[in-house]
């Protein structure tokens, strides 16, 4: 059976996505370890999680079921995550600035990661080597090589316009106020105390209530316009290359 029939994407493009996404799921996890070892609870580094090891923060359903069906269904799908660090906030300190800034920590640490991509990127078009992909490349090219570039050049605009798109999605899907992704904790803790056992019951329909959302298109809608936003600013002033 040939598996390349299975998918939508190439598979060499689905194989440097699903790098780029092991990779940026650890980073993400290993930063809400870090962040609360900051606040005095070493929990995550005792189970081994300030790593960039994805072997330590692997889901089998969330890091690769998902991400996989996604590739079946169309493409790039931004809905995954990774097995949840595990934090005791009895040891923070000062814990409603703990619980803000460990949860916070994920999406800050995935919107690094794009801003470095985003200026990779911009680099590698104002040099010359690069134009913007505008009406050429796959469904994960940002940019793609000048003529004359060697074989690996296109590999490395892939490699490099995934990290940024799914940064983007990760960060911009991590904030979103639902139980139990991290702008739920930000907003449990932002939230007058009269309001937080409400917001608590919600946590146990989360997961459902994810789903929903997802296969309605609503995280899609979401996450669509954010995504152009940045492909302007990334392509902007350079539309003279493509004319070249």
């Amino acid at each position: 059976m040939d598996l390349s029939s299975l998918f939508t994407v190439p598979i060499g493009d689905l194989i440097l996505w699903f790098v780029v996404f092991l990779f940026s799921l650890s980073f993400h996890e290993a930063a809400h370890a870090w962040t609360s070892e900051r606040f005095g609870d070493d929990t995550g580094r005792l189970q081994g999680r300030i790593s960039l090891n994805p072997m330590a923060h692997i889901d089998p359903i969330g890091t690769i079921l998902f991400p996989l069906l996604g590739f079946m269904r169309g493409g790039f799908l931004f809905f995954g995550w990774a097995k949840p660090v595990e934090t005791n906030p009895l040891r923070w300190r000062n814990k409603d600035l703990a619980n803000i800034s460990v949860s916070a920590a994920g999406p800050i640490s995935n919107m690094i990661l794009a801003i470095i991509a985003f200026i990779v990127l911009k680099v590698m078009m104002v040099t010359g080597s690069y134009v913007p992909a505008m009406f050429s490349g796959g469904p994960f090219d940002l940019v793609v090589p000048m003529p004359g570039m060697p074989d690996w050049a296109l590999p490395v605009g892939t490699l490099v316009s995934a990290l940024l798109m799914t940064n983007v999605s990760l960060a911009v899907f991590n904030l979103i106020p639902i139980p139990p992704l991290d702008g739920s904790h930000v907003l449990y803790t932002l939230l007058p105390d009269s309001m937080k056992d409400a917001y608590s019951n919600l946590s146990q329909y989360g997961f459902i209530l994810l789903i929903a959302l997802s296969v309605l298109g609503v995280f899609g809608a979401i996450i669509s316009p954010v995504m152009g936003f940045v492909r302007y600013l990334l392509w902007v002033g350079m539309a003279n290359q493509i004319l070249q």
